[in-house]
């Protein structure tokens, strides 16, 4: 469903035993390694999508299946711009759609859409086509544009730590950028497009925050656990930014999962 109106003004995924709070003991002060994973998942899926678009919900309906993947990062970005259309979507709001249109300029396209899936902040394909998806996925894993850069959490009682790794030879300038979603839940729409249908949205982006700057060598952030704790989930991207500010290639990746 592509959007022609004006530009208006206008980040795998948690299990239900996750947000349940399950973790793994420690002693207190103690930094705790969060649940075994891989420190480079196979990629980052950035879903853009509306409760408002009658073509979404093929494309929720996948996203769900690659949320529940412990080695891909998925993220869901619900946008306003369908509003109009006379069911206001609970989840979206405007930085989500300020990141689509950063997006859009970044790729030199004309124009937004939904659903539209953003891989590893590289290209875009549509959002309910598991064929595009997974073979974006697996290309960009195979000619070395995944995720290049180790990114480990750790936390204690009070904080969390952010390792991001060494690039080596490779690139030397990202944004360490926190990402904020709900819970998993079920959205019961009352009015347009989608009208009656009762839907299960994961990992809809709540909030986005840039944590600070990596300069292609190892380095450690620190957040607050109070912060962390207080949201649905939490995940960390490294995401490089071109010199007029738009998004670049993400180079790494990783869940903070609430203790």
């Amino acid at each position: 469903m592509a959007s022609r109106g004006p530009l208006r003004l206008a980040a795998f995924a948690l299990a239900v035993s996750t947000f349940a709070g399950a973790s793994l003991a420690s002693e207190p002060g103690k930094p705790q390694a969060d649940k075994p994973q891989t420190d480079k998942p196979l990629g980052v899926v950035e879903l853009f999508t509306s409760q408002g678009c009658s073509s979404c919900p093929p494309a929720d309906e996948f996203f769900a299946e690659l949320a529940a993947k412990e080695n891909v990062i998925a993220l869901a970005y619900h946008v306003n711009y369908w509003d109009y259309l006379g069911w206001q979507d609970t989840l979206s709001n405007k930085e989500n759609t300020d990141r689509q249109y950063d997006y859009m300029r970044a790729f030199g396209s004309r124009s937004v859409y939904t659903p539209q899936a953003v891989i590893n902040g590289r290209s875009h394909v549509n959002g309910a086509s598991r064929r595009d998806v997974d073979g974006a996925l697996a290309r960009m894993d195979r000619v070395g544009e995944g995720m290049r850069v180790g990114i480990k959490v750790s936390r204690t009682s009070d904080r969390v730590m952010i390792d991001a790794g060494d690039a080596g030879n490779g690139p030397s300038d990202a944004h360490v950028v926190i990402v904020y979603f709900d819970p998993p839940q079920m959205v019961k729409i009352g009015q347009g497009e989608n009208n009656g249908r009762s839907l299960t949205y994961w990992n809809a982006v709540s909030d986005i925050q840039t944590a600070g700057m990596w300069h292609g060598k190892a380095q450690r952030y620190e957040l607050p656990m109070s912060e962390i704790a207080k949201k649905g989930g939490c995940a960390v991207l490294l995401q490089s930014v071109g010199k007029d500010g738009m998004p670049g290639p993400i180079l790494g990746a990783a869940f903070i999962r609430k203790p």
